[in-house]
């Protein structure tokens, strides 16, 4: 659910939710960050859980969550679970009036990012914390990201060793059975045929031989949810 575009001149946007109870202090961190230079923060400011949630149910997009913990009707730890629940795994930064280390390991279990006190929201610790949360979150998709593909590629290496095996006996056998027929036929009708069948099965070699070959992911979208290996050069 990243948000994060481009401005003309190459600066990107960070689209941040503001989950916070208090008018003027959801207007002093809207000020605050759209001053901040050179990245460039759109704040969004929800007044509670409820709002913040049923923006998500429309579509919208965030990438970074601003959560106060003291909001009406339920917390912030609550709003959070319930991202959880619905499977909204945007990046969550709480904000509270002060110190307090059971909360602190409390929303630390729940996989909370960072957690900071509202007093240093008008330092350059609130932006440079959205900054380390956002490339903490990029590292951990781009390791998810080498994991799956390296699964893909063992998961591939696997069947195409079953497949090669299940095959070799009979391409031999026609490899076989084609050279007597070109040597029983030759110069006459059946030579074209003959020569189609050839060039089809040398094909089919080779792409077996890259098959076998394969150190990397090669594989790319097909239709829908589908992919299919790419062998071309």
């Amino acid at each position: 659910m990243s948000a994060t575009g481009e401005l003309p001149g190459g600066e990107r946007t960070i689209r941040i939710m503001l989950v916070e109870d208090n008018v003027e202090f959801a207007k002093l961190v809207q000020l605050f960050l759209r001053q901040y230079k050179p990245e460039h923060f759109e704040v969004v400011w929800k007044e509670n859980g409820t709002q913040a949630l049923q923006d998500f149910a429309r579509g919208e997009e965030y990438d970074v969550i601003l959560m106060d913990y003291f909001l009406p009707q339920q917390n912030g730890l609550e709003v959070t679970r319930r991202l959880h629940e619905r499977n909204i795994r945007v990046p969550v930064i709480f904000l509270t009036v002060n110190k307090d280390f059971d909360l602190a390991v409390e929303v630390l279990k729940l996989g909370v990012e960072d957690y900071l006190v509202k007093e240093e929201i008008t330092t350059p610790v609130l932006p440079k914390t959205i900054l380390n949360v956002l490339e903490r979150q990029k590292l951990v998709e781009q390791l998810t990201s080498l994991e799956v593909t390296q699964k893909r590629l063992e998961v591939i290496q696997e069947i195409v060793l079953k497949i090669t095996q299940e095959i070799r006996l009979p391409l031999d056998e026609l490899q076989k059975k084609l050279q007597t027929l070109s040597v029983d036929h030759k110069n006459d009708t059946l030579t074209p045929y003959l020569t189609i069948i050839r060039d089809n099965l040398n094909r089919l070699e080779t792409k077996i031989v890259r098959l076998k070959a394969l150190k990397t992911d090669k594989t790319i979208p097909y239709i829908k949810d589908i992919r299919m290996i790419d062998l071309s050069e």
